[in-house]
């Protein structure tokens, strides 16, 4: 323990003014003046018995304190003074927060957007890729083996007409093999196997829909 510590602390306590243990004090002061946990407590149980702060036991813990005796006495008047300004230091402090919670938002904002020169880049790639889409439409406009629209119906009457057939077909298939199976002593699965028949669902075909 040094009087170096002493004044340090003693320093501390004046300053802010408000009670701590040794270990507020250790925890508050060791890493800018490395000061040690067992030199705290002795300095601080030392400027105690000095006189120069004041000490209070609450149970198993001792609290520390500057010594309000000298300092000023602060009239009624004066504390609503001093109530005032932390009220306009907080609202001001309130102000500045908006302020740059603001332009945070604004700079994220900022830092988001294209530069300039990444928009002439995309503006240069949205032209290249225009100039590609019209080439390519000019090519479809001018070929000659364009559908008609004759020709598509004429299509669509067929397939019409190919997957009527097909559902036909596919029934009555369906009611001579049921009339057979009902004769027949062993599985359909083995009946289709031993007539060599493959079915729609064999061949992994779905019948397209109307």
């Amino acid at each position: 323990m040094s009087k170096k510590d002493n004044g340090v602390i003693f320093a501390y306590l004046n300053e802010k003014n408000r009670p701590y243990s040794a270990q507020d004090v250790f925890n508050n002061l060791q890493k800018q003046h490395g000061l040690g946990k067992t030199a705290v407590v002795k300095a601080m149980e030392q400027l105690a018995l000095e006189g120069k702060i004041k000490e209070k036991t609450y149970g198993k813990q001792k609290i520390y304190f500057a010594d309000q005796a000298q300092f000023a006495e602060v009239s009624e008047a004066d504390l609503k003074a001093i109530d005032s300004r932390i009220s306009d230091l907080s609202t001001q402090v309130q102000a500045i927060s908006q302020g740059c919670r603001q332009q945070d938002a604004e700079l994220k904002e900022l830092n988001s957007s294209l530069t300039t020169e990444e928009i002439i880049s995309e503006i240069q790639e949205l032209k290249e890729g225009c100039s590609g889409y019209r080439e390519h439409l000019e090519k479809i406009k001018s070929a000659t083996n364009h559908v008609t629209p004759e020709q598509k119906e004429m299509v669509y009457k067929e397939r019409h007409l190919y997957l009527k057939e097909w559902k036909k077909r596919k029934r009555l298939a369906a009611d001579m093999m049921g009339s057979i199976l009902e004769g027949y002593p062993k599985t359909k699965k083995q009946f289709l196997e031993e007539v060599g028949v493959e079915t729609d669902e064999d061949c992994k075909v779905t019948m397209p829909s109307t």
